[in-house]
């Protein structure tokens, strides 16, 4: 869900920005990038939202501060030719319209409620604000690439925070999972295989490849597109799928190819240096009861051996669990929000959450059965590794947290020096006295209220 909200907060600040009726009008100039009144609008609006309505008096000037360094980012990411690809670009807006769409029952029309707009009309118009987005983050990178702290740094950081602004932190859960997938029977993998053949034939017979995409594909994100997957780079599919189109001619036609999302054919539209442009439709064998019954009795079993003794939970996991991500990690299930190992037990997918509410330390939950982002059903036992009690930050517990906040502090500090190194090389221009009206919400109590924009102020007032 977290994951979701985030991804929706990119779409939000798109659609408030596109929504703009009024006569926009530039608020600063950085180099040849503008900023409007609607991108300070935008991600004022979006703040609002996330903040619950709770915004400083200085939240514009915050806003327009952060824009101004980004665009002075950008500005010296070209003189640097730091740039993204194509292929990286069109790689984000897939992955990010995909898994909206997941979440929409993979529903085009949903998608155009919500949003005005088809998938593909959103891609098109947040290609440009995706590729800079790409290019701020890979030169903040390079900036900030020698930053790090020293166990001493981290102590000082720490012992800076007013001790009644320690943070609090609720009982949370480490723990280790271990999954099973269940295993399509041969008779439903064969009616899959077959389904593929034919429809492949009727392609090679004439048939429109978009067509039979649209119409029959298992892949609902791509199969309103024709089947169509962009331009991709090597290491964007699964090896199988990525060994087949990398060996087709332009326009060829693969064979059936077998992954572990199901049976795909294949087109290869254009090969651009490393990058290829390809669509597919997918065939997924059905998934029947006694499939996931079978399941369920293998990881019940898996279960019952660990409970005798007769191996460990991390031996299990490496010979049995079916989660490579979790699996290369000796089972431990990671956080996405935080990439951390931890869990606040709200955080947690309830199915998951009443399975271990009255579990100790060293405890195996019974098989909990949950859905995979593709809608698949999956099985899991967990473990609880470690549970912590509530208490307030200490440097014992949180090591790791704190670690983390004080590079964040030293990178926040270094980018705000290189910033104002920059400055004086770039043509800036804040539009204040070009604002007319709009000028009272950046300066409504003076420029106290905004005196981080008074470094912006050095070419032009």
């Amino acid at each position: 869900m977290n994951k979701f909200l985030s991804l929706l907060a990119v779409l939000f600040v798109f659609q408030i920005a596109q929504s703009q009726s009024q006569i926009d009008r530039v608020a600063a100039i950085v180099g040849q990038e503008v900023i409007l009144v609607s991108d300070i609008e935008a991600q004022y609006k979006l703040m609002e939202a996330q903040s619950g309505g709770k915004m400083p008096d200085n939240a514009r000037c915050i806003i327009l501060d952060q824009l101004l360094s980004n665009a002075l980012v950008l500005t010296e990411a070209e003189k640097d030719s730091v740039i993204a690809n194509e292929s990286e670009v069109e790689q984000q807006l897939d992955s990010r319209i995909s898994e909206i769409l997941r979440y929409m029952n993979n529903d085009p029309d949903q998608f155009k409620v919500y949003y005005g707009r088809t998938p593909q009309e959103v891609k098109d118009e947040m290609r440009d604000d995706m590729r800079k987005q790409l290019v701020i983050q890979k030169m903040s990178q390079q900036i900030m690439q020698t930053v790090n702290v020293t166990p001493k740094e981290v102590k000082e950081f720490f012992e800076r925070i007013p001790k009644d602004s320690l943070p609090y932190f609720n009982s949370e859960v480490e723990l280790g999972e271990l999954v099973i997938k269940p295993k399509v029977n041969v008779a439903e993998d064969q009616k899959a295989r077959e389904k593929a053949e034919e429809l492949r034939k009727r392609v090679l017979d004439g048939a429109d490849f978009a067509d039979i995409a649209k119409k029959y594909s298992d892949d609902k994100g791509t199969a309103v597109k024709g089947g169509d997957l962009g331009i991709t780079s090597r290491g964007s599919f699964v090896p199988e799928f990525e060994a087949a189109a990398y060996s087709l001619d332009k326009m060829e036609i693969s064979e059936v190819i077998k992954s572990e999302f199901g049976y795909h054919v294949i087109q290869l539209l254009e090969r651009l240096g490393n990058n290829i442009s390809t669509r597919h439709f997918l065939i997924k064998a059905e998934m029947t009861i006694a499939d996931q019954v079978l399941a369920k009795k293998q990881i019940d079993s898996i279960r019952t051996l660990i409970l005798l003794d007769s191996l460990t939970f991390d031996q299990a996991v490496q010979r049995f669990s079916e989660d490579s991500y979790s699996k290369t990690r000796a089972g431990i299930m990671t956080n996405p929000t935080t990439n951390e190992a931890y869990w606040e037990l709200g955080a947690l997918d309830p199915e998951v959450y009443f399975a271990i509410e009255k579990l100790k330390i060293g405890d195996i939950s019974a098989p909990i059965e949950f859905s995979s982002p593709y809608g698949e059903s999956i099985f899991k036992i967990v473990k609880i590794r470690n549970k912590t009690t509530p208490h307030v930050a200490n440097m014992r517990n949180d090591y790791s947290r704190i670690q983390q906040a004080s590079v964040e502090e030293k990178k926040s500090k270094h980018i705000k020096l290189w910033v104002d190194k920059k400055i004086p090389k770039n043509y800036i221009e804040v539009k204040v006295y070009a604002l007319g009206e709009y000028a009272n919400y950046l300066f409504e109590k003076g420029t106290a209220r905004c005196e981080q924009l008074a470094r912006w102020m050095i070419i032009k007032p």
